[in-house]
């Protein structure tokens, strides 16, 4: 009896689907960043699920929120995933 899907090699549409320990190799979506202050334009590391308001160093402008999972970036900063 032969299986209708090829578990050893997975389409990549498949292994976004997943949970990420469910994958053929697990590993994690979070990620860090490198947010652009929108009035200072200071380059500013952030977590993309940070749990806690990250502030601009040099012109202290809120520049992500934490919701239930991922950050909230406010608008106008730019960001570039490391």
């Amino acid at each position: 009896m032969t299986l209708a899907v090829d578990l050893l090699n997975p389409t990549p549409q498949a292994e976004a689907r997943k949970h990420k320990l469910k994958t053929l190799v697990p590993g994690p979506r979070s990620f860090f960043m490198d947010v652009k202050c929108p009035g200072c334009f200071t380059i500013t590391t952030v977590f993309s699920h940070a749990q806690t308001v990250v502030i601009c160093a040099g012109c202290s402008t809120v520049l992500c929120q934490p919701t239930g999972g991922k950050a909230r970036l406010t608008e106008g900063c730019s960001f570039r995933r490391k």
